[in-house]
């Protein structure tokens, strides 16, 4: 088996209950449902998931967790995100080949085994849509403030290699947004000139040239404030390899953010 799909995947916490988001996000919770199908067509056996707002200082985290159980409210928000239970199965096996490849290739990785670790909602709102049985095992993944995009491309790398080596089904999901200097009210668009950057970022995977993509993510991820500094769209260029195609499922905005759903697949 193989990586069987790559994506990047939104996770704004007004979608985290579908009766609440707002009619300009109605886009992004489709595409997650049609993930959701992809996903399963896919008979895939193991999610691993990078989020943005799992965000680790000096080491990028695995977590080898054999379940994943707990109540989620976010700190940032607990008005909209307050008492979400969650109960995923984990894959500790696969999470230590991960652990494993990414330290002889030099990158400071750490497992974590902990099952009083509560998630983040960039991991489990995505989820709530593309995993709604709760059926499927997920690895979740850091993103390393320390690290430069460089080093997350590198750890990228190492995760795809694993993912395709794997006896495993695999989707690999970079949890996370496009620009993300943050204004008050959900209902803003990005500036005119990040949207510009965003639609040229998007263009490029869009035409399968990722190493375009590579060179411009290091001034786009600063002037447009992308989220983690673009250390999961690093990760995420580093998984994809020239044979995996992008396909575009949704976009929305967040308080000034923008946030997209696209897939990658061979």
């Amino acid at each position: 088996m193989s990586l069987e799909m790559a994506m990047l995947a939104a996770h704004v916490p007004s979608i985290c209950h579908e009766p609440n988001t707002p009619d300009f996000q109605q886009d992004l919770v489709k595409g997650l449902k049609q993930m959701r199908d992809r996903i399963k067509e896919l008979k895939t056996d193991v999610v691993v998931l990078m989020s943005c707002h799992f965000p680790a200082t000096f080491h990028h985290y695995v977590d080898a967790t054999p379940r994943h159980s707990g109540i989620l409210t976010a700190m940032e928000c607990p008005d909209l995100i307050s008492d979400v239970p969650y109960d995923y199965p984990g894959d500790e096996e696969l999470a230590r080949r991960l652990v494993a490849a990414g330290k002889a290739a030099g990158i400071p990785i750490l497992e974590i085994n902990d099952p009083t670790y509560v998630w983040d909602y960039g991991t489990v709102v995505p989820l709530r849509y593309m995993v709604p049985n709760q059926d499927i095992s997920v690895i979740s993944l850091s993103v390393c403030l320390a690290s430069s995009l460089e080093e997350s491309y590198q750890w990228g790398l190492q995760i795809g290699k694993v993912l395709r080596e794997s006896e495993k089904r695999a989707v690999f999901v970079s949890s996370g947004a496009l620009s993300h200097n943050l204004v008050r009210g959900r209902e803003h668009m990005p500036t005119r000139s990040e949207q510009a950057m965003d639609n040229q970022f998007i263009g490029y995977l869009m035409n399968g040239d990722y190493t375009a993509a590579r060179e411009m993510l290091t001034q786009y991820a600063r002037i447009a404030g992308v989220e983690s500094g673009g250390r999961h769209l690093a990760a995420l260029l580093g998984v994809l390899d020239d044979k995996q195609r992008a396909e575009f499922w949704g976009y929305g905005q967040s308080s000034g953010s923008a946030n997209a759903i696209i897939s990658f697949v061979s």
